[in-house]
């Protein structure tokens, strides 16, 4: 999961920036490096979105928002359980 503080960021700029993560997994993907761009949550009060990945390790995880020139505060490894699996 990748945590983003995001001052003055707005609800509008949200699918610019998911889609520049998505391109940018997807290359990666297709360069040979398996990472796959999740969803995001945008919290507008506290300025912060988490972001979800599918990759084999933060460093590729890393890259992608490298690649996709996105500012992050940090990369955790995360679990999630649906609603639907229990």
């Amino acid at each position: 999961m990748v945590e983003r503080s995001l001052p003055g960021f707005s609800e509008e700029q949200l699918p610019g920036a998911a889609g520049a993560a998505k391109t940018a997994s997807t290359r990666m993907t297709q360069e040979g490096t398996p990472v796959r761009y999740l969803r995001s949550t945008f919290v507008p009060q506290e300025e912060k979105c988490y972001c979800l990945f599918e990759g084999e390790s933060e460093e590729v995880v890393k890259t992608v928002q490298e690649r996709a020139g996105l500012p992050y505060d940090r990369i955790v490894e995360a679990r999630f359980i649906t609603a639907d699996e229990v």
